[in-house]
């Protein structure tokens, strides 16, 4: 796994605080983990370009 890679735990994590973010809605699951992947790898992306 490179250095970098996103961890199952951080994307759970995140998802996590996406989920209490919108008052815990029922349901949401799939759509809160992948919006936290995505966000994840954006920050990474940021990071890997110096922005």
């Amino acid at each position: 796994m490179p250095a970098d890679a996103i961890t199952f735990e951080q994307i759970r994590e995140r998802a996590y605080e996406l989920w209490e973010r919108n008052h815990r809605p029922d349901g949401f699951e799939i759509q809160f983990w992948l919006l936290a992947e995505r966000e994840l790898r954006a920050e990474r992306e940021r990071r890997r370009d110096g922005s």
